[in-house]
């Protein structure tokens, strides 16, 4: 019986098949980790704190001793546990006829040790991230520096480009979903309708994970169809040196006017609740002016809501031009597609 200690990159290819037990603390956990990854506390938070203190003021020893009293006591239920997790996830037996399992800590130390030799003793084949979640966040940062064969999908707010990122998707194309990463639509109406943001570090480690995940399916030096987005994504940012090498790609803009993508507005977020969107509208309030969010809240409230959204879509127009405005080349980098109407089959336009 042997632990068998692999590579990031190794590590998310045996990911495909295997569940990754995440043995850092709940905590350490909630912050961020492997996207896909479950949580599998060796030690809880207090207890975490315990062994710790112990090990800074008396020692080492000190400190196993107490994570072994600890320890012992969940065995039988982390077998158990580890079980029901691969009966979840399905079969996934080595050549060797066990079945995988994939765990990691902090480091890459004594905790992921401690569980992988349980898990090994126990039957399974155990794989632990060599370095630990601190080596995989150095491989995330690591993603970014590299160079994509990214190709940017433009269009003013309300062009359905999410819609037609889907489409693109289902024809087969790679696609990189930022918003969706981000759990926001990027406006000040972003959030509506979508789950909690995810911390950055939360969403650094889904951004690299995607793009290398892409990157290994692209065996015809497709281009990854990505979203012309600002770098701020509600509450998250694109890593500079990623979205820095986005703004020098080529943008697919989807030309459609106003009117029609003020009508496409009113149907997506026109259903919402008038206190949320009213909240929203205050949100930009420095950026949009006194007088502008005014009279937009005011529509709102008196049910005037292509009146409201046609003073934010005027706003967001004009930011969405000067971050356009604002790269090198853009003569050599816009393709314009006229469009009659927003809708999902735009996407066959750019094929």
């Amino acid at each position: 019986m042997a632990v068998i200690k692999i590579s990031p990159e190794t590590f998310l290819q045996k990911q495909q098949y295997a569940p990754v037990l995440d043995v850092r603390s709940p905590s350490e956990f909630t912050h961020a980790h492997i996207p896909g990854a479950f949580s599998f506390p060796l030690f809880t938070d207090s207890e975490r704190v315990l062994v710790g203190t112990n090990y800074k003021q008396q020692s080492r020893e000190a400190a196993i001793k107490m994570g072994l009293d600890f320890f012992g006591l969940k065995m039988r239920k982390m077998v158990e546990d580890a079980e029901k997790i691969i009966s979840q996830n399905g079969p996934n037996q080595t050549e060797s006829g066990k079945q995988a399992i994939l765990v990691h800590c902090w480091r890459g130390g004594m905790r992921s040790a401690a569980v992988a030799w349980l898990l090994d003793l126990y039957g399974f084949e155990v794989f632990t991230l060599e370095g630990g979640y601190k080596r995989f966040r150095n491989w995330v940062l690591a993603q970014f520096e590299k160079e994509y064969p990214v190709r940017l999908l433009g269009g003013y707010t309300g062009s359905g480009k999410t819609d037609v990122l889907k489409a693109l998707h289902q024809k087969g194309e790679l696609v990189l979903d930022l918003e969706k990463i981000a759990r926001h639509k990027g406006s000040a109406f972003g959030n509506l309708g979508m789950p909690g943001q995810p911390t950055q570090e939360q969403f650094e480690n889904e951004l690299a994970t995607s793009l290398y995940l892409l990157m290994q399916k692209n065996n015809s030096d497709k281009e990854i169809w990505v979203e012309d987005e600002s770098q701020r994504i509600g509450d998250v940012n694109i890593p500079i040196i990623f979205w820095k090498n986005m703004r020098k790609r080529k943008i697919a803009f989807l030309e459609i006017s106003f009117e029609e993508r003020l009508n496409y507005l009113v149907r997506e977020y026109g259903k919402h609740e008038k206190e949320r969107l009213v909240n929203a509208i205050i949100r930009i309030k420095k950026r949009l002016g006194g007088l502008e969010t005014k009279e937009a809240v005011n529509a709102l409230i008196e049910d005037r809501t292509a009146d409201c959204f046609r003073i934010l879509l005027h706003y967001y127009d004009k930011w969405y031009l000067k971050g356009l405005n604002n790269r090198d080349n853009l003569d050599q980098l816009l393709i314009k597609t006229t469009c009659e109407t927003v809708s999902e089959t735009n996407a066959l336009r750019l094929l």
